[in-house]
C-alpha cells in the first residue's frame, strides 16, 4: 500500500522553494565556465580597476588598500544589480509554473535571491584566497556591521526586484525603465570613488542612495581608520524598511491578478 505524507503549507512551500533553487543552480550553471567564471570574472575586473586606482593615489585609498577599496565597492554593487535584475526578471521566467497552485511568485523571487547569494559567497571566498596567496593583509574591524551592510543591500535588491518584476507584468516597457535607471548607479554609488573624495558641498546630491551608505559603511567596517562621515546606518535600514512594507504591499494586493494577465 502506497503511504501518502501529508505536509503543512510551509514544508510544502520550502519544498517549492528548494526545488526551484535547484533549477537556478541547473540553469545558471549549465556551461563550461559555470562557477569558475562567475568567480574569476569580477575578480579579474578588480584586479584591472585597482591597478588603475593604485596608480593615482600610490596604492592606498584613505587608509586602505586600493584593492581592499575597490574589491568591496565592486562585490557590493554587483552584488545589488544582479540579484536586483534577476528577482525583478524570476516571476516572468518561471509563471508558466504559477499554474501550479503550490507554486507561488515569491517563491521564484526566493529562490533566485537564495542562488544570487551562493555566487556571491564563492566569489567573497575567492577574493579572500587571492589576497591570502598575493599576501595581503586581511583586515576586518566591525564584523557585525560587515554581515549587517551585506544582508541589508541583498534584501533591499530583493526587495525592489520583488516590486519591478510585478510592475513588469502590467507594463513590460518598466525592464527598459529599469535598465537605464540602474546602469548609473554603478557610477554613483562610491563603487570607483570614496564619498571623502567629493568636496562637502555635494554630498547631499549624492546621500539620497543608500547603496553608497552601504558601500561606504563596508569599507569603514574593514578599516575604522577608513571613517563613517556622511553615511549613516540609520538612513540605511530605514530604506530598505520602508522599501521592504511597499513592495510586500505591493506583491500582496496584486500578484493574482499581474500572473493572470
Amino acid at each position: 500500500m502506497t503511504t501518502v505524507i501529508k505536509r503543512n503549507k510551509w514544508q510544502i512551500w520550502r519544498d517549492v522553494i528548494f526545488a526551484l533553487f535547484a533549477r537556478e543552480i541547473r540553469t545558471g550553471f549549465n556551461d563550461k565556465f559555470g562557477l569558475g567564471w562567475a568567480v574569476v570574472q569580477p575578480i579579474a575586473f578588480i584586479f584591472v580597476l585597482s591597478f588603475i586606482r593604485g596608480r593615482m593615489d600610490g596604492g592606498d585609498t584613505h587608509g586602505v588598500p586600493t584593492f581592499v577599496f575597490m574589491a568591496y565597492g565592486l562585490v557590493f554593487i554587483q552584488m545589488f544589480l544582479q540579484a536586483f535584475n534577476n528577482c525583478s526578471s524570476a516571476i516572468k521566467k518561471n509563471k508558466s509554473l504559477f499554474a501550479f497552485r503550490q507554486v507561488q511568485p515569491i517563491s521564484a523571487v526566493i529562490a533566485t535571491a537564495m542562488f544570487e547569494i551562493l555566487v556571491k559567497i564563492f566569489v567573497i571566498i575567492g577574493i579572500f584566497l587571492v589576497m591570502y596567496f598575493l599576501e595581503m593583509e586581511i583586515q576586518i574591524s566591525n564584523p557585525l556591521l560587515l554581515i549587517i551592510c551585506t544582508f541589508s543591500l541583498s534584501w533591499f535588491a530583493v526587495m525592489l526586484g520583488l516590486a519591478f518584476g510585478i510592475f513588469a507584468l502590467f507594463v513590460p516597457e518598466v525592464n527598459k525603465v529599469v535598465s537605464l535607471v540602474t546602469r548609473p548607479l554603478f557610477f554613483i554609488s562610491g563603487t570607483f570613488f570614496s564619498l571623502q573624495d567629493i568636496p562637502k558641498e555635494y554630498w547631499h546630491y549624492l546621500n539620497w542612495n543608500p547603496i553608497l551608505h552601504a558601500i561606504e559603511l563596508a569599507r569603514y567596517s574593514a578599516y575604522s581608520e577608513y571613517g563613517h562621515e556622511g553615511v549613516s546606518l540609520t538612513f540605511l535600514l530605514g530604506t530598505i524598511l520602508v522599501t521592504t512594507f511597499l513592495s510586500l504591499s505591493i506583491y500582496y494586493t496584486q500578484w493574482r491578478q499581474a500572473i493572470s494577465r
